[in-house]
């Protein structure tokens, strides 16, 4: 089996299964540190959590995004202007899969409420035939 895109991109061997895990948690990781801080409101939730799957979309291997925010968790809002909060890792779930040739990954960002922690996890890998869709190699 020749190596996969992903696979080759990496200066070490790495397996294709590896590398495609590899390109999971840099995805979700740069969820978390980018947007992090970033205002959000009830009004706005939505729109930022969709300019969010469409950045990461664009990335190498990215088949599917989805990301949700609810902006109602956290600490009180502000008034009037100051009506918002920032986002913080207790409002923010995603899911990335990602696919190159034959094998697939899902992995997900959550908060893992009893350690009080946002955690990223593998949902699934599976191998088999090459999909086609929006995955792409760069």
């Amino acid at each position: 089996m020749s190596p996969s895109a992903a696979a080759r991109l990496h200066p070490i061997r790495l397996t294709p299964r590896e590398a495609l895990l590899f390109e999971a948690g840099i995805k979700l990781g740069g969820i978390f540190h980018q947007y992090l801080g970033t205002p959000v409101a009830p009004r706005t939730a939505a729109g930022l959590a969709r300019t969010i799957e469409r950045a990461v979309g664009l990335q190498p291997f990215v088949a599917e995004v989805r990301v949700r925010i609810d902006p109602t968790v956290g600490g009180p809002a502000g008034r009037g202007r100051f009506a918002y909060r920032y986002l913080t890792a207790e409002m923010l779930t995603a899911r990335v899969s990602l696919v190159d040739g034959p094998v697939r990954v899902e992995a997900g960002l959550a908060l893992d409420p009893r350690r009080r922690y946002p955690l990223m996890s593998v949902r699934s890998v599976a191998t088999g035939r090459p999909r086609s869709g929006r995955a792409r190699a760069r």
